[in-house]
Formats: structure tokens, C-alpha cells, sequence
């Protein structure tokens, strides 16, 4: 017979319990038993958009909640790729790449590195990232081309930033995020009124720009 979950995890650590709960399913769960790292992430996409949905809608106790849901997905991973038979780990060996990466990533909190402002704590940011990546070839390198248009987006201007490439901000009245949100909106609303489809149309210009900065980094 199963004991209960409490009888064998003496632990008072509550992330600890967590791990253990994980772990007592990942054995138990004849439907957690199948699951993969596949089946997952149609799950940590969900979890992620309703933790998102909380910290800009929701209640403290839903915030609470969602990382709660979100810490669980991060659990299950790790109690999956426990069980890989070439390379497997454990969310203790997560836990501490996490520490030692971010230790690394913050020598003004951990080294005697200097940083007074929020630009010289991306100069150290930046600096530890770039000595840890020095396989990537590209700025492009590491971004998730997964990622929503809109997100990816911003996130490749900051890229194509770095090698010269610029693209010039576009001239709407917006004087606050919420009034470009409405200009946004607008835009698609206009796609629409077309019969254009709004977020091909934005992957297709982050495709050019793509190899805009692939043909800077050339030349």
C-alpha cells in the first residue's frame, strides 16, 4: 500500500515537499506516467498566458496561484528528465545551474563589481551572458523565433540594434502605452477591414529583418 504523500516527505521546506509531491505523481499518475516533454508544452504555454493574465488583471491570490501552476510545469520537466536514460537530471541540478548562472550574471551583488545604475547592471548582464555564449555566431542567436510576433518583434529590434540596423519608429500620436495600444489595435483593425492577415504580415517584416542584420553581420 501507498503511504501518504506527508509519511514520506519529513521535509519542512515547502519547495522541497513540492518536488517530493512531483515525484510521488510522476510514479503513481498513470496519466503522469506517459506524459513527455512534448505533451507539456502545450500546458506551460496555458500556464505562462494565465500567470500573465494575473499580474496584469488578477488578484494577489491569483498571481500566487498562477506561480504556483507555473512551478509545477517546472517540476514536471524535471521529474520527466530525471527519468532520461543518456542524460538525465534532476530539478536539484536546475536549481543549481540557476544559482551558479545567476551569481555569475550579478558580480555587483556577489563579486566586487560596481554597478550604481540600471545601464551598468546590463554592462555586467551583458558582459557575463556574452562569455558564457561564445559559440553564438549571431545577435540573432538564442531568440526564440516561438515567441508571439509582437514579442519577437521588440525583442529582434533590440537585437538589430546592436549590429546597425534600425528600423525608424513609425509616426502615431501615441503619448502613452496605452494610447499605442489603441494604435495597434487600429492596425489590425485595418488589416482586417482589408482581408489582410495582421500577424503574417508582422512575421513577414521580421523575416526581412532577419536578414537585414544577417547581411550586416557579413559584410
Amino acid at each position: 500500500m501507498n503511504e501518504p504523500f506527508g509519511a514520506e516527505s519529513p521535509s519542512d521546506d515547502p519547495l522541497r515537499r513540492a518536488a517530493e509531491a512531483m515525484r510521488a505523481v510522476r510514479e503513481r499518475c498513470v496519466w503522469s506516467q506517459r506524459i513527455t516533454h512534448d505533451d507539456l508544452v502545450p500546458y506551460l504555454v496555458e500556464e505562462s498566458a494565465e500567470l500573465i493574465d494575473a499580474v496584469e488583471t488578477g488578484t494577489r491570490a491569483d498571481l500566487r496561484e498562477e506561480l504556483g501552476d507555473l512551478l509545477w510545469q517546472v517540476l514536471f520537466h524535471a521529474a520527466v528528465a530525471a527519468e532520461d536514460a543518456d542524460d538525465p537530471f534532476t530539478i536539484d541540478d536546475v536549481a543549481e545551474g540557476l544559482t551558479e548562472k545567476m551569481v555569475r550574471r550579478h558580480p555587483h551583488v556577489f563579486a566586487d563589481a560596481v554597478a550604481t545604475t540600471p545601464d551598468e547592471v546590463l554592462v555586467h548582464w551583458n558582459a557575463a551572458k556574452a562569455a558564457e555564449k561564445r559559440e553564438r555566431r549571431s545577435v540573432l542567436d538564442g531568440v526564440s523565433p516561438h515567441m508571439p510576433s509582437l514579442a519577437l518583434a521588440q525583442k529582434l529590434l533590440g537585437r538589430a540594434a546592436q549590429v546597425g540596423v534600425v528600423r525608424t519608429p513609425a509616426d502615431a500620436a501615441s503619448a502613452s502605452e496605452a494610447q499605442l495600444g489603441e494604435a495597434l489595435l487600429g492596425l489590425v483593425a485595418l488589416a482586417r477591414e482589408r482581408g489582410w492577415d495582421a500577424d503574417r504580415a508582422l512575421r513577414g517584416a521580421i523575416r526581412t529583418l532577419e536578414g537585414d542584420v544577417r547581411g550586416a553581420e557579413r559584410s
